[in-house]
């Protein structure tokens, strides 16, 4: 066996060395606390390092969503996973019915420049509810009708790719949209439709 020499005293570091390394050692640990720790486990940044890095807002989402776990705790008890299982199952469920509700699906396919007239044949007092989607580009809509000297507009829109709500038929007629694709490639319309309607009719 060898034994390893022992270092020499002037090779070890004087105390004043070691309490200044000390000292740095404590200041960078409350730095680092206080630039880092605080907050990407807090939210809280006095010095606004936090911030530019991004770890400000990690704190924060942490401290909501404890807050969360927190206040769900104290409501349903202990058996968080059963509150969490009920709440998946009622999305489920909720998102079935919500398709099930439909009474007509459209799919159509504008070509650029093309459009075209999807309307429903409905009474005076009728109620139509509808929910559409374009998917490849935006598209330009204008919900209205007409009959005779008669003519109403619902709602327009230039450049969008979604829209939802209902609607009260003001006299009978055809009610709906008018379509055109004013995009460079092709886009595809999904429409559904519930409500108090005869029938649908189609244009170019």
């Amino acid at each position: 066996m060898y034994n390893a020499p022992q270092p020499k005293l002037e090779d070890l570091p004087t105390n004043a060395q070691l309490r200044r390394a000390t000292v740095i050692a404590v200041i960078g640990a409350a730095a680092i606390g206080v630039m880092v720790y605080l907050p990407a486990e807090y939210g809280i940044d006095p010095t606004g390092v936090g911030s530019v890095l991004g770890l400000t807002e990690m704190g924060e989402i942490k401290q909501q969503l404890e807050a969360e776990a927190e206040a769900d705790r104290l409501l349903h008890g202990d058996d968080a996973s059963s509150s969490l299982m009920d709440s998946v199952f009622g999305l489920f469920v909720s998102a079935a019915h919500a398709q099930e509700a439909w009474t007509d699906e459209l799919t159509f396919t504008l070509e650029p420049g093309a459009s075209t007239e999807v309307k429903a044949t409905m009474e005076a007092g009728a109620t139509l509810t509808y929910a559409w989607v374009a998917t490849g580009g935006r598209v330009n809509f204008d919900l209205h009708a007409h009959a005779g000297s008669e003519a109403v507009t619902y709602e327009k829109g230039r450049g969008q790719t979604s829209g939802e709500g209902s609607f009260e038929t003001p006299f009978a007629g055809d009610h709906g949209w008018f379509w055109r694709n004013r995009d460079d490639q092709p886009i595809t319309v999904t429409l559904q439709l519930r409500g108090d309607y005869s029938g649908i009719v189609w244009s170019d």
